[in-house]
């Protein structure tokens, strides 16, 4: 079960790489939030109330629920519908975004420490390399959360990937960090909106003291 999860996830990163409506980002992100939940429901050895409400809280109700909720308001807001002129075409990204999963999978087995779960590690350097390209290649600045939001995403998996029980203090950190930095750069988004007509980031060049 937990393999097939994985697998699914690893599939949406490769989707997300030739998606083109912003839309399409939201709900992929919705739907790794969910991957997620099941994921570390699965993975936790020692199920207890404390866990199951964390991971309740962190994966559904904050990256399923309220995260794309909120970056849905800011699409809406700014009538964005599609990404504007990615620097690389989808089928590129795609050959890119697959080599990066290849090269994760190499390098994960090149590592030999017993306690450390393969998988999951594939699947969180998969996710934090596919972030950053999402970031780098992508011109829109709310595309550029999307490409934070991945990365976190992989942060989560790296986190339950160093051991068999869910780090507690470390995903709290996490949390917390994403979900202002999202609300930061969501204002942010949202105000560059007013100013451009296009919010792509080469319009910030434009931006005087």
């Amino acid at each position: 079960m937990i393999n097939i999860l994985l697998i699914a996830f690893t599939i949406s990163l490769i989707y997300i790489a030739m998606a083109n409506r912003m839309l399409t980002y939201i709900r992929i992100i919705a739907f790794q939030g969910l991957l997620l939940f099941g994921i570390a429901f699965v993975e936790l050895i020692e199920i207890n109330v404390i866990n199951l409400v964390f991971v309740l809280l962190e994966t559904i109700i904050i990256k399923t629920i309220a995260i794309p909720f909120f970056l849905k308001f800011i699409l809406d807001r700014n009538k964005i519908t599609r990404e504007a002129e990615p620097s690389v075409s989808n089928f590129i990204s795609v050959v890119i975004v697959t080599l990066i999963i290849l090269g994760s999978f190499f390098l994960t087995n090149a590592i030999r420490d017993t306690h450390l779960h393969k998988i999951f590690f594939i699947v969180a350097l998969s996710a934090l390399f596919t972030g950053l390209y999402i970031i780098i290649t992508r011109r829109k600045i709310l595309t550029h959360v999307m490409g934070f939001m991945v990365l976190e995403n992989g942060v989560f998996v790296l986190s339950l990937a160093v051991g068999s029980e869910m780090p507690m203090l470390v995903n709290m950190g996490i949390l917390l960090d994403i979900f202002v930095s999202v609300i930061l750069l969501g204002i942010f988004a949202d105000k560059i909106g007013d100013v451009f007509e296009e919010q792509d980031v080469e319009q910030l060049s434009n931006l005087k003291d």
